[in-house]
């Protein structure tokens, strides 16, 4: 048990650090640069609006499979569906103002609250693995879109055409919004595929 737990405070630790690196400029560059190496020569041959989809699938894929081989759904559902019975038991208790019930519901309390907060840290595990691989093309399209100043548009629904520097929704950048509706759509095709569970 305290070996789970470990695992998901080390795999949380490395996701923070991992999103704090990008409030670094010179991580961010350096690793946007040398990703440039290998994706730039790709960014030249096709729109970058393709560029992000091409790279949303390889998110989906790749994030789809790290939660499929390390998370338990089957468990996690089972942790869930308990939790539901134990509150709904231990409401109708209180309502009922069943002392006898809600003395037995509280010594169970303890046992089902730490199913739960160990289900809770072992979603981190994944997380980290993911940002592992998502953070380095973050940087790659934040470097390409700063560094190349050429005009990069894409027509999306309700707002038009937009440069993908250009800012929705009051704080999105249009590039991270296309990345997000992309990855979450195509993500859903993959898990589907899969038949990975749902959380």
């Amino acid at each position: 048990m305290a070996k789970r737990s470990y695992g998901g405070i080390i795999a949380l630790l490395v996701a923070m650090v991992l999103i704090f690196s990008y409030s670094i400029p010179a991580i961010r560059d350096t690793v946007g640069q040398a990703l440039n190496v290998i994706l730039g020569p790709l960014a030249e041959a096709l729109p970058f609006y393709v560029i992000i989809i091409m790279l949303s699938v390889l998110t989906a894929l790749y994030s789809s499979v790290i939660q499929k081989y390390t998370i338990d759904y089957e468990r996690m559902q089972d942790v869930q569906e308990r939790m539901k019975v134990f509150q709904k038991e231990f409401r109708e208790a209180q309502l009922s103002g069943d002392e006898k019930k809600i003395k037995k519901l509280e010594s169970k309390r303890d046992k089902v609250m730490k199913e739960q907060m160990e289900m809770s840290q072992n979603q981190f595990k994944p997380m980290a693995y993911i940002l592992i691989i998502s953070v380095p093309i973050f940087f790659w399209l934040l470097f390409r879109l700063n560094n190349f100043p050429e005009s990069i548009g894409i027509t999306m629904p309700f707002f038009g055409h937009l440069s993908l520097k250009d800012v929705v929704l009051r704080f999105f950048p249009a590039w991270i919004l296309w990345y997000m509706i992309c990855s979450l759509t195509l993500s859903q095709v993959v898990r589907k595929a899969l038949n990975i569970g749902g959380i």
